[in-house]
């Protein structure tokens, strides 16, 4: 009997791009390992490019060292929880090494974070020590009291830029750099790290709720590093040269992993910025070449909006991918026809490492979807209702995954784990995204919508993605997005919030008469907010929530 191809299965695995194995080996060390080796590889070679200065691999590793030792004289040993509240510079790197290179666990908390967030990420997750900018430590102060903290260490962006500023000081406050003290080997504590030991803390959720801490082991992200790596043309890693342009931030997975790990991992230089300012990306395209350029759809219509945007060398830029949150259609046809340049997507989540999919760099692409999943990475579409069956190709429902880079858990929370991470018959644990997708004849993945997002009116779904898709194919339409509001009669009606162009005016009885050309009725916007702008996460994903939210509380009908 002929043995049943893998193919059958795994359609996918036809269409992967030449160089890239179905199945691969993982390593089953710490993730420190990572800064370690290339810092012995490549000791001189410039690491990191942020506000006009400079850092080497070497020098990165020597910080980590220095800090790891600071931070074990103050306590910290395997398995504690260390805060770090930073938007991208080299000290996020350095202090998640050295908080990895002990045992610890990174809890990445958001800068741009209330009191109240903080407090309830603090909280959950106990910190002992929290990494930040001087700027916030008296937020942090303030709630010091009601958490575990015990130690606040702050630094200022000004440090690691050309300005080189002199160390913030800050009262009940460790400064960062007093912290810094050469050690040598002899002195770091050797600890001994298993792939199942947690490495970061990365609460997810708060879009949509209150956020769930999701445990992410050494071996998922490892996993999804050698993933990320064995799906880009070795021949480009193998050679040098790699610049990646670093907006999205580090304490967002998305960044964690594909930036700042894999950066490090192949020895590619980090042109970081603090945040997302148009005109400062464009400068640095221009003065530095990047090879690679991840974003968020949002930062690519930004630069589309931009006035200059063909005059600062973005068709030099090998690869643009899109990801964290899904790419309108017409944003990737408008960009590439543009810049010359093709806009790939990608998917995944904060508790897969993140990523599962991505579009393959030379095989077949079919635009509009999020591509292939990963070597040793499984999907499945099930029913949204029950979750137990399996649907066939081309039906739409709830995204599940399977592979090395999905979470243990979520932390201190038991019950939304065993929601999200169900086994099958065989035993296999398979992560219920939340996620509205289709899968196709050839195993390529297209999402929907998220299942929250999803508005039922008249019994009808309505997939949000499906009305913004519309929306931005008005030549007036800059940002959009789609909600449900309650509806007395059809249970929920569409309402979308739309953001213009410089220089557009419509009015939205307008903008209601050009979805009708596109739409079924039930789909067609019965309210348009036309605003200066929509309510963004640090990342540059829309919140819904908080447009939900104000339209609640708007007494508006």
């Amino acid at each position: 009997m002929t043995p049943e191809s893998p193919y059958a299965a795994r359609p996918w695995l036809r269409h992967y791009d030449y160089w890239v194995q179905p199945t691969l080996s993982y390593p089953g060390r710490s993730l420190c390992d990572i800064l370690g080796i290339s810092a012995v590889a490549r000791p001189d070679q410039v690491a990191t490019q942020f506000l006009g200065a400079q850092l080497t691999y070497l020098q990165l590793k020597q910080h980590a060292d220095e800090l790891a030792a600071s931070l074990a004289r103050l306590g910290i040993v395997k398995g504690d929880r260390v805060g770090i509240m930073l938007p991208n510079c080299p000290q996020y790197i350095f202090s998640a090494f050295a908080i990895l290179r002990l045992g610890g666990i990174i809890v990445n908390i958001n800068p741009s974070y209330t009191a109240r967030e903080v407090l309830m990420v603090a909280s959950d997750s106990g910190v002992r020590i929290v990494i930040t900018l001087d700027a916030l430590a008296p937020l942090v102060q303030a709630v010091r009291a009601q958490t575990t903290i015990e130690h606040v260490i702050v630094t200022s962006l000004a440090e690691y830029s050309a300005a080189a500023a002199d160390p913030p000081h800050v009262a009940d406050a460790h400064a960062l750099a007093d912290l810094l003290v050469a050690v040598t080997p002899s002195e770091l504590p050797r600890v001994a790290i298993d792939p199942q030991d947690i490495a970061v803390l990365q609460y997810t959720g708060g879009t949509t709720g209150t956020p769930k801490g999701a445990m992410l082991t050494h071996g998922n992200i490892w996993a999804n590093v050698v993933q990320t790596e064995s799906w880009t043309n070795p021949a480009y890693i193998l050679g040098g040269g790699e610049r990646y342009l670093v907006v999205i931030p580090y304490f967002h997975i998305y960044a964690f992993s594909v930036c700042m790990m894999v950066g490090l991992r192949i020895g590619a230089l980090q042109i970081i910025h603090p945040k997302y300012e148009p005109e400062a990306v464009l400068t640095s395209i221009r003065d530095f070449r990047p090879t690679y350029f991840p974003a968020v759809p949002t930062v690519f219509v930004s630069l589309l909006n931009h006035p200059k945007v063909g005059e600062y060398g973005l068709e030099h830029v090998r690869l643009f991918n899109s990801g964290g949150a899904p790419c309108p259609v017409e944003v990737m046809e408008e960009f590439e026809r543009r810049i010359g340049r093709p806009l790939n997507e990608g998917y995944g989540l904060s508790e897969t490492s993140p990523v599962t999919h991505s579009t393959p760099q030379l095989a077949f692409r079919k635009l509009g979807t999020v591509g292939l999943p990963f070597p040793d990475t499984d999907m499945k579409i099930v029913d949204v209702e029950t979750g137990l069956l399996e649907l066939p190709i081309g039906e739409v429902g709830e995204l599940c995954i399977a592979g090395p880079q999905v979470m243990k858990g979520y932390w201190n929370n038991p019950e939304e784990s065993a929601n999200a991470l169900r086994p099958d018959e065989s035993g296999r644990i398979w992560f219920h995204t939340g996620d509205i997708a289709s899968l196709d004849e050839d195993g390529y993945l297209s999402i929907v919508q998220r299942k929250k997002d999803m508005i039922i009116v008249d019994g009808y779904n309505v997939y949000p993605s499906d009305v913004e898709s519309v929306l931005y194919t008005h030549p007036a339409v800059r940002l959009a997005a789609v909600i449900g509001i309650p509806d007395a009669y059809h249970g929920e009606v569409v309402k979308a919030c739309i953001a213009l162009k410089p220089g557009s005016a419509i009015t939205a009885d307008a903008i209601i008469a050009y979805c009708r050309e596109g739409l079924t009725d039930y789909k067609v916007p019965r309210v348009v907010e036309i605003r200066e702008t929509l309510p963004m996460s640090a990342v540059g994903k829309i919140l819904y929530r908080v447009l939900r939210d104000e339209h609640a509380t708007s007494g508006k009908a």
